[in-house]
């Protein structure tokens, strides 16, 4: 009887945690929606980035079923080991995923193996790994470049005024393109503020040559989703 009742409480602890998931999907599709509308720009400029950080495969097979695709992680070996798990209980299915935590150069390798971006690249040498190390097979690695725009010790990023000399370094790598048409900007400060202390921009600032028009913007979009929280991305 205490097996079949601890049973019963799995499956339905299970099924709320899949409702909660889907419904916290559902709310901030519609925040976005209204934002959209009021910005008048189309729904598909903005992507939402669910962070599954410290939750389980489980949950994300749960946000699947939900709809959503694109995943932010941050430590290297969850991230991976959650990728594996997905992979194989959904083989086939075209997944994105972020990763958006601290990059040590020794991690490196597993990143630019498993990952489809990377948000927090603020020195070249971290560029130039992910590039050497990203197997051609996968296709470009799509980068951020982690601009600190306070100025606080604590937060991570390059600074503004280093930012046009590392973005023209990088854009320079191969596996790490520019992909001039479009910027994006995500928000790392836990405040929902128009001015976050510590922003990642796509490395569009240094566009070569081929490119007819500059290209680089920084513009924050707030949201939040289980299984953690969520990240916009816009597009334009």
């Amino acid at each position: 009887m205490r097996y079949r009742t601890a049973r019963l409480e799995k499956y339905f602890l299970k099924k709320t945690i899949m409702s909660t998931i889907a419904a916290n999907l559902q709310a901030v599709e519609a925040t976005i929606q209204a934002a959209c509308e009021a910005a008048n720009r189309p729904r598909s400029t903005v992507q939402l980035l669910a962070v599954s950080k410290t939750f389980p495969a489980e949950a994300v097979l749960e946000a699947i079923e939900a709809g959503q695709r694109a995943f932010g992680e941050n430590y290297v070996q969850e991230g991976v080991d959650k990728i594996a798990a997905v992979a194989k209980a959904r083989p086939g299915l075209m997944l994105e995923w972020h990763f958006i935590g601290p990059i040590q150069s020794n991690k490196t390798r597993p990143i630019a193996t498993s990952f489809q971006w990377v948000h927090t690249v603020e020195r070249l040498k971290i560029a130039q790994r992910l590039s050497e190390q990203r197997p051609s097979e996968l296709g470009p690695l799509d980068i951020c470049l982690q601009v600190n725009i306070s100025g606080e010790a604590t937060k991570s990023g390059v600074k503004p005024e280093e930012l046009e000399g590392l973005a023209k370094a990088v854009v320079q790598l191969p596996n790490l393109p520019c992909n001039a048409p479009r910027s994006h900007a995500c928000a790392h400060s836990r405040k929902t503020s128009s001015k976050p202390a510590s922003t990642s921009t796509r490395c569009r600032w240094a566009c070569p040559a081929t490119c007819s028009r500059p290209c680089w913007k920084a513009r924050p979009s707030y949201a939040s989703a289980a299984p953690s929280s969520a990240r916009a991305i816009t597009s334009e």
